[in-house]
């Protein structure tokens, strides 16, 4: 919560003392959305709060499980599946770059995709992406969709399958 005033004259910018705790303002962010504590701590940082007041929010908000990176991993894994229409690896990924751990990845990743079907969500995104009912135009477009089925996630062999079958039954 800094404020930034110009000086008159010289353009340089002065900073004022954050009017808030670095463990309020780590609350409040975390009241709007679920954060990693990588996220947190870099959004407090930025904020201009010292490295020891940080470590302290952080530590805080984890005692207090208002900080929590396996229920963050979780929160992303269900919005990539379910929103996104994302594939086990993308989301992977997602988390991942989230700051979380590789191990609490692959368990948050593990617990979402027990309960879904995989080609269901393969067929919702490839859905999505045609527009519907479309068929496939060409071997270009054909191409196109593979490349985006595979950066979205979704395993080669699966998509190949997938797309092989909406060629196969959108023959004219």
């Amino acid at each position: 919560m800094w404020r930034e005033q110009k000086r008159a004259g010289d353009g340089a910018r002065e900073r004022s003392q954050p009017t808030a705790s670095a463990y309020v303002t780590g609350l409040t962010m975390l009241s709007r959305r679920e954060l990693s504590e990588k996220q947190v701590r870099e959004r407090l940082t930025r904020r201009g709060y010292e490295v020891d007041e940080v470590h302290a929010a952080i530590q805080r908000l984890k005692d207090e499980k208002a900080l929590n990176d396996d229920r963050v991993a979780e929160a992303i894994a269900r919005t990539q599946t379910t929103v996104r229409l994302r594939g086990r690896l993308r989301v992977t990924r997602e988390i991942e770059q989230a700051g979380i751990s590789r191990e609490a990845a692959r368990e948050a990743v593990a617990a979402v995709f027990e309960d879904l079907d995989q080609d269901a969500l393969l067929l919702a995104a490839l859905g999505r992406r045609l527009r519907g009912d479309r068929r496939i135009a060409d071997d270009r477009e054909f191409q196109r969709l593979y490349r985006f089925l595979v950066t979205q996630g979704f395993e080669s062999d699966r998509a190949l399958k997938a797309l092989n079958a909406r060629r196969e039954t959108h023959r004219d």
